[in-house]
């Protein structure tokens, strides 16, 4: 499984016979039925343009995407949130982040070992509490996203629903980025034995991450410095 998230993280178009060249590649010999299964049990699929043929959860709404040519000026125009599985020396666990898209600061987050709502639900009532409400909230059609839970608070604090279409990682590539950030950068070189492990470690780099963290795309600020409008440090050096 850790194979298969290293090849989809690298490239989130392979799909089963994808993965299966390439395990083979590296002399790991496994049948596709069964990289189809753990990808199921992972919670990823291929990402690219196809018929819509799954089935959408009885009773939830999808709702149109809303940032197509939209101009993010400015912290709390837009949040986003995503789901990606992590690895652990003994099974599998969840993480979600909440992500302000301007400033790509992270604002809560949460991990789990089941893909059931109520994390994400959490994750999205910290960030409300702490930091306010956005104009738009985008996520994917995933069943935690689309669940009457998570939609209604977005709802109750008067935001904009936007979902990406489905089969299109591109629609909110800034979490895809953090993704595969995190995981070579820190997750696929540390090993954890557990949840408290991995939520200490987590916290840990998320905190520099967001205030450490130069990012080219913002003029080398941190997410911190731009979310708040702090002074560039270069130009407070001179």
């Amino acid at each position: 499984m850790r194979k298969i998230d290293e090849l989809y993280t690298d490239d989130p178009s392979r799909g089963s016979r994808s993965v299966r060249r390439q395990l083979g590649r590296q002399g790991i010999k496994v049948n596709r039925k069964r990289i189809q299964r753990l990808m199921r049990l992972m919670g990823i699929e291929a990402v690219y343009p196809k018929p819509r043929t799954t089935r959408r959860h009885p009773g939830h709404k999808i709702y149109p995407y809303l940032l197509r040519d939209l101009a993010i000026e400015q912290p709390n125009q837009v949040w986003a949130a995503d789901i990606t599985y992590i690895p652990m020396n003994r099974g599998f666990m969840y993480l979600v982040v909440v992500m302000d898209w301007y400033s790509r600061k992270i604002l809560s987050w949460r991990v789990s070992n089941t893909m059931e709502s109520g994390f994400c639900v959490e994750a999205l009532q910290e960030a409300l509490s702490r930091y306010g409400r956005p104009d738009i909230f985008n996520t994917d059609q995933g069943s935690q996203f689309t669940s009457k839970d998570f939609t209604g608070t977005l709802k109750e604090h008067g935001v904009k629903i936007s979902m990406d279409g489905r089969g299109r990682c591109q629609d909110n590539i800034i979490i895809e980025r953090l993704w595969w950030t995190i995981k070579y950068q820190y997750l696929y070189l540390h090993s954890f034995d557990n949840g408290l492990a991995l939520r200490r470690g987590l916290s840990e780099w998320i905190s520099g991450y967001n205030h450490d963290r130069g990012h080219s795309a913002l003029d080398d600020r941190t997410p911190d410095e731009v979310y708040y409008d702090l002074p560039h440090p270069f130009a407070q050096a001179a």
